[in-house]
């Protein structure tokens, strides 16, 4: 009776929703220009961008749970021929049936569950809570597992390009890279403090012909932005959100494990061409100042916690500032959908991105206190000074397959980001790799990549260092080596090894206070298991 109820309650309001959508869509065909696309066009940017670079991208890729193009199923709206619904890459199917019958109405229930494990073999140092009694080295455990689910509104009311989509993330395990590295980002992107929260919650339309994509509510938008798909291949979270917005925001940014208050908009004008643009509340949690001494952490016993002031990803803060971000993208020979009737070599595909930011927030400033002295010499309280900006810019290149039917590639991706030094940790950092996908015969889905990385500590930084007599931070450069295999079409196995030069530019270590010695170069294995129920 009660599911009946709600039934014909949806239906009855999905009517009236339908009719107002197509008065409001009548109306404004006059204002935008009405563009002819290809049938069943990826509506969403990360499943659009994998399309295009047809089956050379990774078969995961570790941009965070709820984007994964294989791990977890992207939102899609439904086509115009109903497809069934395909539980091929997933551990418990239908789950008896209840997947096929919540698919029916648009309900598609996923959840992913990452282990991993860590060690440093050489290098590190404790963190400045067990400065007296660690070691710098050891294992180190961290896990996450989120369960998705999201309503295609067509199906449920009829209500064409509308998803409504919630996720939770249960985080658990300890940050090798807060208890033993010292480093500017985590060696994974997956390390978050423990807690149970609210991830993301948010409505996405498509409107004019799937042109233009309206998304608001709570969002993570490393999941969009500043993203390369082939350097979502590896582990380290400097090659998925980037290391500059990743030190130099308040906790980081709307970004994994954190989301904010957002309203993005995707316009599309050309299957080559695609205009991104958000804004987004700049500081999850609420916290006041960002994670490093020079700007008090939050957190005076655990400066680098993310979720000091919200533990339950529920407090919309919009205290400090607003995050505003664009993007304009193009696709060098787009793959097509279905290569086996292709008779010419479409080429090899690429995307190219260019973008930027701007925070309307006060940053601290590394170099004067609020009596305009030098912060290194007379210490005090930072200055604060208003806003703030980064530019960037992706590039993700196939160079070569033996043919454009294989499976086997070579990808290469760059990334460079660059914003001013006297409010930032760091002002400058750049990433690069290679992808090789298919090594072996009968693996095609496997994907082998080396990439390299690094951050440049920023001016005023050095600076205040310089001033202060103490040791003038330089570059931290990062390697990895990881090789991602399909085990399964709903396990992912994941060994990596890392190499990091200079952590923190040359940060000293704190079980030497009386003396300048650095902490230690480090080399880091480690093992990642992705399982999609």
């Amino acid at each position: 009776m009660r599911s009946g109820f709600l039934t014909s309650f949806f239906i009855g309001s999905g009517q009236r929703l339908r009719r107002f959508f197509l008065a409001s869509g009548t109306v404004c065909t006059v204002l935008l220009p009405t563009v002819a696309f290809a049938q069943n066009r990826p509506e969403d940017q990360v499943e659009h961008d994998q399309d295009s670079l047809g089956n050379s991208a990774p078969f995961m890729n570790q941009f965070g749970p709820g984007v994964t193009t294989k791990g977890l199923h992207l939102p899609r709206a439904s086509q115009e021929q109903d497809e069934p619904l395909d539980t091929s890459d997933t551990l418990l199917g239908t789950m008896g049936g209840v997947r096929t019958w919540l698919y029916r109405y648009g309900i598609t229930l996923d959840m992913e569950d990452v282990e991993e494990l860590w060690g440093n073999t050489s290098g590190g140092t404790p963190s400045l809570a067990d400065v007296r009694s660690g070691t710098g080295t050891g294992p180190s455990y961290n896990a996450m597992t989120a369960p998705t689910l999201t309503v295609d509104l067509k199906k449920l009311i009829g209500l064409k390009g509308g998803i409504l989509t919630i996720s939770a993330l249960q985080t658990r395990g300890r940050s090798i890279t807060q208890d033993h590295l010292g480093t500017f980002n985590p060696i994974s992107g997956y390390e978050a403090d423990r807690s149970t929260r609210l991830f993301e919650l948010w409505y996405r339309q498509l409107l004019f012909n799937d042109t233009l994509g309206i998304k608001i509510g709570q969002q993570n938008l490393e999941s969009e932005f500043m993203l390369t798909n082939y350097g979502g291949l590896f582990l380290n979270s400097n090659f998925g959100w980037p290391m500059a917005p990743s030190v130099n925001l308040y906790s980081g940014g709307p970004s994994w494990p954190l989301s904010s208050p957002a309203l993005r908009l995707r316009y599309r004008p050309h299957n080559a061409v695609t205009i991104l643009a958000a804004v987004a509340d700049d500081n999850p949690p609420g916290n006041r100042y960002n994670a490093f001494s020079i700007q008090h952490g939050g957190n005076t016993s655990d400066p680098a916690n993310q979720v000091t002031h919200d533990g339950s990803g529920t407090r919309f803060n919009t205290g400090t500032g607003a995050l505003l971000i664009g993007e304009i993208h193009y696709t060098l020979n787009r793959q097509p959908e279905d290569l086996s009737d292709v008779t010419k070599d479409p080429g090899l595909p690429g995307i190219y991105k260019l973008g930027g930011f701007y925070d309307t927030a006060k940053f601290p400033d590394y170099r004067y206190n609020t009596h305009d002295q030098l912060m290194g010499k007379g210490g005090g309280t930072p200055r604060w000074d208003r806003g703030n900006w980064m530019v960037y810019a992706v590039i993700d290149q196939m160079v070569w397959r033996p043919s454009y039917k294989s499976d086997r590639s070579l990808g290469l991706f760059f990334r460079a980001t660059g914003n001013r030094g006297d409010r930032n940790l760091v002002s400058f950092a750049a990433d690069a790799g290679m992808n090789f996908k298919a090594p072996f015969s009968g693996r095609p889905n496997d994907t082998v990549g080396i990439g390299w990385g690094l951050g440049r500590s920023s001016s005023g930084w050095r600076r205040y260092n310089r001033t202060a007599k103490t040791r003038v931070p330089g570059n931290e450069n990062h390697l990895e080596i990881t090789y991602q295999a399909e085990v399964r079409p709903w396990l992912v196995v994941q060994p990596d090894f890392q190499q990091m030069w200079n952590p923190m530019g040359g940060r000293p270590d704190p079980r030497y206070p009386s003396s300048s010695r650095r902490i230690g170069n480090e080399t880091i294995f480690g093992l990642h298991t992705s399982i999609t129920f």
